[in-house]
């Protein structure tokens, strides 16, 4: 049994890798799609351009404003004379935020009384808008404490010391990059698996299969196998890319790290099998990769939190081995979880392995007997 296994194992190594364009599809697109989401999948801002309207010309209106000249992340690309030339300027998306500093601003500070600030930001994309305001917010509050001690005033009664635990610079490449090894691992596995059967019933081979002494365990064992040290290579390829290039800390265990893996590869494995046994054709196998993998990253939390989807929609959440994959991911790599916290996302990932591969050998033998 095992010879004939392991004969199977390496005929399918054989088919994946005697293909330069298949060898090629490997390795190159994976490693394409990793840096271009290191480099591009990123919240930070590093350069917000702003308009200056000042209508003060104070000593702490020019210090305030000072502020933004200095902060890296800002670069000023107009000074407004008049409020009738703020609004074509954001039309025209030539500034993100427009600075209004009002007539009295430093007589007030002076007096100590609350001296408002207008900040007006583009909100069409409301997620930089509300990145970009918080970067605005960081600047003003230096400015009022460092106000505040220069003149020996009374600062709040109660003050917020923010201190961010695991990603203490808030480095979004952090958050994103842990989540790519789960999703090119995937995407890779799953097109593997999902095309092993339906190349051999397009070249003839799979009847050939029924000659054989091969039982449908087997041939299910011989087929997992070879996409699981595929997936587990790839892993291992961008798990060291993303802690020797872009530099994320990872301060977990290797074995909790590849036991996640395994169960993952297991989960991807089996549906990419399922995929497969019900493909007659490659372009349906493809077809039926690519409808899988863009609900799995959608509803898998890797761009947008899972609490904010409906609640008929995170029921699905539910069925995605993606989801509890990342999350081990980032707990691993920012966190440093062991196996006692992370239990609970390791057997839904079993279960989730164990039913889908049960299901494509029940296919296998349905299609070979």
């Amino acid at each position: 049994m095992l010879q004939r296994i392991l004969a199977l194992i390496h005929k399918e190594f054989l088919a994946l890798l005697k293909d330069p364009k298949s060898r090629t599809v490997l390795i190159v697109p994976p490693l394409i799609q990793l840096l271009v989401f290191g480099y591009a999948a990123s919240f930070d801002l590093k350069q917000i351009h702003y308009a200056v309207y000042n209508e003060d010309r104070g000593i702490a209106s020019r210090e305030l404003l000072a502020r933004f000249t200095g902060a890296p992340s800002f670069r000023q690309v107009a000074e407004i004379r008049s409020e009738a030339e703020i609004a074509p300027l954001v039309d025209a998306r030539e500034v993100l935020v427009t600075i209004h500093v009002g007539p009295r601003f430093g007589a007030d500070l002076e007096a100590g009384r609350p001296a408002p600030l207008q900040v007006i930001i583009d909100g069409r994309n409301s997620n930089t808008a509300m990145i970009a305001l918080n970067y605005v917010r960081t600047v003003v509050d230096r400015f009022n404490d460092d106000w505040i001690a220069a003149r020996g005033l009374r600062g709040p009664p109660a003050r917020i010391e923010v201190r961010d635990w695991f990603n203490p610079n808030l480095e979004s490449r952090w958050f994103f990059i842990p989540g790519i090894i789960g999703m090119l691992t995937l995407m890779v596995t799953m097109l593997v698996t999902a095309l092993t059967v339906a190349r051999e019933r397009e070249q003839g081979t799979f009847d050939q299969l029924l000659v054989t002494p091969l039982r449908p365990a087997e041939i299910l064992i011989g087929k997992t196998v070879p996409g699981l040290v595929i997936g587990i290579i790839q892993a291992t390829v961008i798990l060291l890319i993303a802690t020797q290039w872009f530099e994320v800390p990872f301060m977990g265990r290797l074995p909790v790290f590849y036991g996640g893996l395994l169960l993952f590869l297991l989960s991807g494995v089996g549906t990419g099998l399922l995929i497969s046994a019900l493909s007659a054709t490659q372009q349906q196998g493809l077809l039926g990769a690519f409808l899988f993998m863009v609900p799995a990253v959608i509803l898998s939390g890797f761009a947008t939190p899972i609490a904010n989807m409906p609640r008929l929609v995170q029921l699905f959440t539910y069925l995605d081995p993606l989801r509890y994959f990342l999350i081990i991911l980032r707990k691993v790599f920012l966190e440093g979880a062991g196996i006692d916290i992370l239990f609970d996302q390791f057997w839904p990932m079993a279960l989730i392995g164990a039913g889908t591969m049960l299901l494509a050998g029940w296919l296998f033998r349905h299609r070979m007997y």
